[in-house]
């Protein structure tokens, strides 16, 4: 329906507008063209399957589809090995962009390939497609289903999102990081806060664009449909131009919630088992859990497997090495954060650490392979994620943080600050 009389529009409503026939706000239906659609190998089969069988359509715009094997890559059974292969051969046949094994993780990989860029639409087969609110993209995940009928028409249809209002105030200290500015998001929000909402995060000229994108990935974790960083900072710099002044939301837009976070107020924060916002500050958890061994950390994925990431780690463990009994993984989130890290000597640390380097992907973070947890371990990873089962083994208890308290906890064996490191602070 129609609205006669215009009115301030959020991100959300004025993308929408935008991309489709017609000014639309929140609860209106909208039909909107699709700038960009990314399909996962975990779901590529299906996918192949509704275009070819169901819709007997191949995808209108090749340019404007991409599949990135990352989830198990490379692959880690016969039946898995099947599937990529057909989504090798579906990409050459059709024409589509393949991004295969060791590219990278999908949110990653189109960012760095320009697949995203501010006012587009970007759907993933994957929930985390969210991250592309980093650079004010309206990403969000959908089905099979979904995601083959945009293939094949170009367009997709949606109802307009509420949006919630995040505004960012101060400075972080010292030590605190856009992972630890997320988390407290979702908790103040809930798990089922943003449900089918847009969040809309007004951060001014702070955070990077791999910080941007930490934010808009977890964004998801409180239910929404997108989350949207109003362009600021690095994002000015790196997209200039392309950056459509219309894409920024309107003075008096209607917010069904508005919060305030002082980033100044706020310490390294960790979410525990067994929903992402059970969230408590680590020196609590610290002190809770000084007796519990830790079994793996996990660096990586698409939320926290960037080169500024590695950096951080890499600060922590330089010159020592990962505690007796525990495991430390670290997987780039793509092939150009390795080669990155491989030029600047952050993998080298890494490893003198004691590091099990993988493939650029997903990892363990869907429990599928490269550290799946047995029964009653204790894994902190800087993932997204931290369900029952999430990473393996129903018992085993998954904790949620920053790279630079992953890695300060790899040192130590336990859940630890950076300054909890022997010597943390000192040139190594």
């Amino acid at each position: 329906m129609t609205n006669p009389t215009p009115r301030p529009q959020t991100m959300a409503e004025k993308i929408l507008s935008r991309r489709g026939t017609h000014t639309v706000y929140a609860g209106d239906l909208a039909v909107v063209e699709v700038d960009q659609v990314m399909v996962v190998d975990s779901i590529a089969q299906s996918f192949i399957q509704r275009m070819q069988q169901d819709l007997g359509a191949t995808p209108k715009y090749p340019e404007r589809v991409s599949i990135v094997i990352d989830h198990v890559a490379p692959a880690s059974t016969v039946s898995v090995a099947q599937a990529q292969k057909e989504a090798r051969e579906y990409a050459a046949q059709t024409g589509v962009r393949l991004f295969d094994v060791g590219r990278g993780i999908c949110h990653q990989v189109l960012m760095e390939e320009g697949l995203a860029r501010p006012g587009w639409i970007v759907l993933g087969s994957d929930s985390h497609s969210t991250t592309y609110g980093a650079v004010a993209a309206f990403g969000s995940g959908m089905g099979a289903t979904d995601i083959a009928l945009a293939a094949a028409s170009g367009k997709t249809w949606l109802k307009v999102p509420d949006s919630v209002k995040v505004t960012f105030a101060g400075d972080l200290r010292p030590g605190v990081t856009a992972k630890d500015v997320a988390l407290e998001m979702i908790r103040r929000l809930g798990a089922d806060g943003a449900t089918y909402q847009s969040i809309e995060m007004h951060a001014g000229d702070r955070f990077t664009r791999g910080e941007r994108m930490t934010l808009a990935n977890l964004c998801v974790e409180a239910g929404a449909k997108a989350g949207l960083v109003v362009p600021g900072g690095e994002i000015l710099t790196a997209y200039g131009y392309d950056i459509p002044e219309w894409v920024y939301p309107d003075e008096g837009a209607t917010y069904v919630q508005s919060i305030e976070i002082d980033l100044g107020t706020l310490n390294p924060r960790m979410s525990a088992p067994s929903e992402v916002d059970n969230v408590f500050d680590v020196a609590q958890l610290r002190e809770d859990l000084r007796d519990v061994h830790v079994d793996q950390v996990f660096i990586g994925t698409c939320t926290n497997g960037r080169i500024e990431d590695l950096h951080a780690a890499a600060n922590v463990l330089r010159g020592r090495r990962v505690a007796p009994g525990t495991r430390l993984l670290v997987i780039p989130a793509s092939s150009q954060v390795m080669e990155d890290a491989m030029a600047d000597g952050t993998l080298l640390t890494l490893q003198r650490a004691g590091a099990v380097l993988g493939t650029p992907g997903c990892g363990p973070c869907m429990g599928r392979h490269q550290g799946v947890l047995a029964p009653g371990e204790v894994c902190v990873s800087t993932s997204n994620r931290n369900f029952i089962g999430r990473m393996g083994d129903k018992d085993a208890r998954i904790y949620l943080a920053s790279p630079a308290v992953a890695a300060a906890t790899a040192v130590m064996g336990r859940v630890a600050l950076p300054e909890d490191v022997p010597g943390q602070g000192e040139v190594a």
